[in-house]
């Protein structure tokens, strides 16, 4: 969710406690935040280099946006999407 409006969806396919893979139905809304989900994962690959740049650019994506679980608000979590899997 981004304010109030529906970012997509996320189906849960895999659970590996503490981590939840699934395929994600991106939203109208989506399409604005898509460059930083993208800069994200590709500051993933250099991490250990560039930790900063990272934390900066995902910080940005947490701000942007808020994870809602079927019981409610997740308050933590790490998201990453990439094509239609996050």
């Amino acid at each position: 969710m981004r304010d109030d409006v529906l970012v997509g969806e996320i189906t849960v396919e895999e659970a590996d406690m503490p981590w939840l893979h699934g395929r994600f139905a991106a939203g109208p809304a989506f399409l604005p935040l898509a460059p930083l989900f993208e800069r994200e994962l590709a500051l993933i690959e250099t991490i250990a280099e560039d930790y900063e740049e990272w934390e900066r650019v995902y910080d940005q994506i947490a701000r942007a946006v808020r994870l809602v679980a079927p019981h409610g608000p997740v308050p933590e979590f790490l998201l990453h999407i990439q094509g239609d899997q996050a």
